[in-house]
Parts: C-alpha cells; structure tokens; sequence
C-alpha cells in the first residue's frame, strides 16, 4: 500500500496525529512510520498520565472517588486496548499492524486526555463534574 494512502487512512485531528503525518511525511520505510506512531503515542500517553495525577491531585483525600476514578481509568485502558486489537485486526501479521495499532492507541488516548481535560476545567455548581472546584 503507498505511504501517502496510509497517512491518508490514518490521519486524526489532534496534536499527536498532526506529529505524526509530520513525522510520516519524512519517513521512507514501514519500520519508520511505526516509530512515528509510537511516538505519537507515546506522546499522548504522557499528557493522560499527566492530567491522570493531576485530578488525583484535586480528588485530595477522597479514597472513595479516588478508587472510582481508578477502577474507571483500568477499565477504559481494558476498553482502549481491545478496541485497538479489533481496529488493527485487518492488518494482523503486517508491517503495518504497529502503525495501525499505536494510532488508534494516540487517538483513543488523545479523547480521553479531552475528558480528563474538561473535568478540571468544570466550572464550580456543576452537578456532572466529579472534581472539586480548582483553588
């Protein structure tokens, strides 16, 4: 399949994927394209882990939001990861199945950063915020 198909299939609109058809765009082999979406994974990744601490910060002392904030994060990561399996199936023992696995992971990953993104922007008197009002 050429490259500029795959970029094509594969593009999404956020600031990993944007990474990663820069990325793509300067990459010449399979094996490079699958480095810029693991990249561009890793790079999402980072940002969830980093709002991830950064509402167990807000959540205090709260064990009992803290646990459902916990048991929802390792069920969507269960969520995530087969989704991903089911999306990259179509190219299961390819070359190309990293690359197709690893941006669904940065795209599914780049949504929840948004999720995670509007809780700690809630504004105070919001009923369907789960955080307490920032300081």
């Amino acid at each position: 399949m050429p490259k500029t198909i795959l970029i094509a299939m594969f593009a999404v609109a956020t600031a990993s994927a944007s990474y990663a058809d820069q990325c793509m765009d300067e990459a010449e082999t399979q094996s490079a394209m699958n480095a810029c979406a693991q990249q561009a994974y890793q790079a999402s990744d980072e940002q969830l882990n980093k709002n991830f601490h950064e509402i167990r910060q807000r959540l205090g002392d709260d064990t009992a939001t803290r646990n459902l904030l916990r048991d929802a994060e390792r069920a969507w990561i269960a969520f995530r990861d087969a989704e991903c399996s089911f999306a990259a199936s179509a190219t299961a023992g390819g070359s190309a199945y990293a690359m197709v696995y690893d941006m669904c992971l940065a795209d599914l990953t780049q949504e929840r950063v948004k999720n995670f993104r509007n809780y700690l922007e809630c504004e105070e008197g919001d009923m369907s915020c789960p955080l307490p009002p920032a300081n």
